[in-house]
């Protein structure tokens, strides 16, 4: 049996895959917990995105969005490394038992080069609030799921986030258990603190590289 990644919601793919949602992981306090400073040119950089933001976000739609202020923030971070590299609009596929998940991942951090390998961070984005017909949390957790299948490391978590608008929800799966961070809002002073996560994900990636 196949089913895309649009046809789950996070209720279908707790009960499929047994996953338990928590409200403590350490791994992904680890992940929201970062003190380290920002230069000023980087500060400048987030101001001037997070001006345009401010101006535009309740216009933009899906891919204005992506182009004008999230693959900015993203290039800032700068996720390109010898062993691993961003990849958008990129197709994760795997095989779980007797069903076939396939999808497509906004942006994924993967091994490979020209295709990805081994994911490490997928990110779906979307414009429009939570209703009855869009579930972020959902697409996200099975492309979480995908990606772990993808993965011979048990003890390795998956990460990832999902952008609604200005909020920003960073999210972790470690075996069968996830959690949720609150939401940051890019709008707001939250916004040097979505940096500092961002740029943490490189140095908790890079151990599990192979």
């Amino acid at each position: 049996m196949s089913k895309s990644f649009e046809q789950w919601n996070y209720e279908k793919v707790e009960n499929s895959f047994g996953l338990n949602k928590v409200k403590h992981l350490p791994a992904l306090a680890t992940w929201l917990t970062s003190d380290e400073p920002i230069k000023q040119e980087e500060l400048a950089v987030l101001q001037q995105y997070q001006d345009l933001l401010i101006d535009n976000v309740d216009a933009w739609n899906e891919e204005e969005l992506k182009m004008f202020f999230i693959g900015p923030i993203l290039n800032l971070v700068g996720y390109y490394h010898q062993k691993y590299h961003p990849f958008l609009g990129r197709v994760l596929s795997a095989k779980i038992n007797t069903v076939t998940l396939n999808g497509v991942v906004d942006f994924m951090l993967a091994s490979g080069k020209i295709n990805p390998k081994q994911p490490y961070f997928c990110l779906h984005e979307y414009k429009k609030m939570r209703g009855r017909n869009n579930d972020p949390l959902g697409q996200l957790l099975i492309a979480m799921v995908c990606a772990q299948a993808k993965n011979d490391k048990a003890e390795q978590p998956i990460y990832g986030l999902f952008i609604e608008g200005r909020l920003w929800y960073f999210t972790v799966l470690l075996g069968h258990d996830y959690a949720v961070s609150e939401p940051y809002i890019a709008t707001k002073a939250d916004i040097g603190d979505i940096f500092r996560i961002l740029r943490k994900l490189k140095s908790l990636i890079e151990p599990w590289l192979f």
